[in-house]
C-alpha cells in the first residue's frame, strides 16, 4: 500500500458500527434448539446467541487461541481446503491472538463471521470468512465459500451449546449436491462453553471414521 502525501490524505473519519438493538430479540437459536434446551442455557449464552445485528453492526469477542493439533492428514486436507479459502487452521501447534466479529447479512439469512488469527512470527495472521444461515434440512447451514458449506445440528450439552456438522454440500446458484459420505473430510463439532465473567471457551474438533483425530483447536474469548 502506498501513502499519500500529507497534503493530499483526506481527512481522517470515525468509522464506529451501531451496536445490536437490545430491544429487538433474535429467536432464531432459540427456535432451533427448542424451549426446554433453551431453558438450560446460562443467562449470558442466552444474551449471547439472542442479539439481533442491525445493518452496520458488529460483535465482536477477543482473546487468544490457546492450543491447536493438526495430525498429518489434518495437515494435508488444511493444505488443501485453501483453494476455498482456507477454512481450518493451518499452523500445528498455532496459539496467539485472535478477534472475531459477527455481523449480519440479510440477503444470505444469516450472520457473517470473521475471524482473525494470529501465526507465527513473520506470517500474515490467517482470516477465516464463514455465513450462518438458518436454512436447509437442520434450519442451519455454514457456508464457507465457493459454494462448500455443511448443514449444522444445533444441541444443548451441560449448559452449552454444541453445533455439529451432518453432511456437506456444494451449491451454485440453485444447483445443489449433496457430498458422498466418502468424500467428506469428517465430522465437525464447535462448542462455545461459558465460563462466567463475559468469557467462554471456543472449542472445534474435525474427526474423520478412518483417520481419527484431524483437527483440534481451543481458544478464550471474552465479550467485547
Amino acid at each position: 500500500m502506498f501513502a499519500l502525501p500529507s497534503s493530499d490524505r483526506p481527512a481522517p473519519t470515525s468509522v464506529r458500527p451501531s451496536p445490536p438493538d437490545d430491544s429487538i430479540v433474535d429467536l432464531r437459536f432459540r427456535a432451533l434448539l427448542g424451549e426446554a434446551a433453551w431453558a438450560r442455557l446460562p443467562p449470558a449464552v442466552q444474551k449471547r446467541f439472542s442479539k439481533r445485528l442491525k445493518p452496520g453492526a458488529v460483535v465482536l469477542y477477543a482473546g487468544e487461541v490457546t492450543e491447536t493439533r493438526l495430525s498429518r492428514a489434518g495437515k494435508l486436507l488444511s493444505f488443501l481446503a485453501r483453494v476455498i479459502g482456507a477454512p481450518l487452521p493451518l499452523d500445528n501447534g498455532m496459539t496467539g491472538s485472535a478477534v472475531v466479529a459477527v455481523t449480519e447479512d440479510t440477503r444470505l439469512g444469516g450472520q457473517v463471521w470473521t475471524r482473525t488469527y494470529a501465526r507465527p512470527s513473520g506470517r500474515f495472521p490467517q482470516v477465516i470468512h464463514s455465513a450462518k444461515c438458518f436454512l436447509g434440512p437442520t434450519g442451519l447451514e455454514e457456508h464457507v465459500g465457493y459454494g462448500f458449506g455443511m448443514s449444522l445440528a444445533v444441541s444443548e450439552e451441560n449448559g452449552a451449546l454444541a453445533f455439529r456438522s451432518t453432511r456437506y454440500f456444494l451449491a451454485i446458484g440453485r444447483f445443489r449436491l449433496t457430498l458422498p459420505r466418502w468424500i467428506e473430510p469428517g465430522a465437525i463439532e464447535v462448542i462455545p462453553r461459558d465460563e462466567g465473567g463475559g468469557a467462554f471457551v471456543f472449542s472445534l474438533a474435525l474427526r474423520h471414521r478412518w483417520w481419527g483425530e484431524l483437527i483440534a483447536q481451543t481458544a478464550r474469548f471474552r465479550d467485547c
